[in-house]
């Protein structure tokens, strides 16, 4: 052995200078003044000596490079060898590319599909009676296409065209005069009542609403009759207005409480809309007033409205 190798006591050369006795193998330096092993810097080629968290620190950024580029080489198509680094991050740029494409196409069609602002800014209530107004009136039109239909098909048929004719006139001035108020009628229907309270009287406003409501559920006729005993017809044209001491004005004559609309008309359509939330009987009786709805299966619709003389409207030939 030469003399720049001593003996370790375990059989293997060491290094000649200063050298740190150990134990056996495994065990720390038995000499109580001996450093800490943790604490003792490796050296390097030339003496310098590196630390150990960036040396760990290293390991890791090449761990997270490798792991990076074999999940880009399973993405992409086709396949990148091993040294293409610049390759492998032309393939990561695409692929970010298209999922920032794909987000922004779903941001514009979340957007693009979101509700109509107007709609979800509407009421429950009044969607709702949108909705009921609308099939009442699809089914009324339903029935006035198929009642026309026939009409035409009797019209055509032959030899009784000319007595269906006639009859078919006969129906329809019948109609014109109950709608326009010039012939009394009669059939099934309501009667609605309205009874003031709280010191605060039925407005022409609630009595209106009401009106509109039996019109939008199928009402042909209807009239309104105060606590005296007089009735007006009410007609397109009719007027509602405030009078003194909870009176109403309608079309010009002044109606005294309690209030009653007899309408004709199909009961449970009309019994419905008039009981629609924030509805008419909603409404009164947030107002401290009562709504008397009945079904009468024969009302009675007496009351006259004077025909109006037409000074500017002709028909149409």
């Amino acid at each position: 052995m030469s003399d720049e190798h001593t003996e370790t006591g375990t059989g293997w050369p060491q290094p000649a200078g200063p050298t740190r006795p150990q134990g056996p193998a495994g065990e720390p330096d038995p000499r109580p003044d001996a450093p800490d092993p943790d604490e003792v810097s490796p050296l390097v080629p030339g003496g310098s000596p590196r630390a150990e968290p960036e040396r760990n620190a290293k390991a890791d950024d090449d761990a997270a490079t490798v792991d990076l580029s074999r999940a880009v080489e399973e993405v992409a198509a086709p396949a990148v060898g091993a040294g293409s680094g610049r390759r492998v991050s032309t393939a990561a740029l695409m692929i970010a590319a298209l999922l920032a494409l794909l987000g922004f196409t779903l941001v514009v069609q979340l957007r693009t599909t979101s509700t109509d602002p107007t709609v979800a800014a509407t009421r429950q209530e009044d969607l709702v009676r949108i909705l009921y107004d609308l099939d009442a009136r699809e089914v009324r039109l339903r029935q006035d296409i198929a009642a026309l239909e026939e009409s035409q098909r009797q019209l055509r048929s032959g030899e009784q065209g000319r007595r269906v004719a006639l009859e078919e006139a006969s129906r329809r001035a019948d109609e014109l005069g109950i709608l326009a108020g010039t012939l009394p009628a009669r059939g099934p229907g309501l009667s609605v009542r309205f009874v003031a309270g709280g010191g605060e009287p039925i407005s022409a406003s609630r009595v209106l609403d009401a009106v509109q409501e039996l019109r939008g559920a199928g009402a042909e006729a209807m009239q309104i009759s105060g606590g005296g005993g007089v009735a007006v017809r009410v007609v397109a044209s009719t007027y509602f207005l405030n009078g003194d001491n909870g009176a109403l004005v309608v079309d010009g004559r002044r109606l005294t409480g309690p209030f009653t609309i007899t309408v004709i008309g199909d009961p449970a359509t009309m019994r419905t809309a008039l009981n629609i939330p924030g509805g008419v009987v909603a409404s009164v009786a947030g107002d401290g007033g009562n709504v008397i709805v009945e079904d009468r299966e024969v009302a009675e619709v007496s009351a006259l409205h004077a025909p109006i003389s037409l000074e500017h409207a002709r028909p149409v030939s």
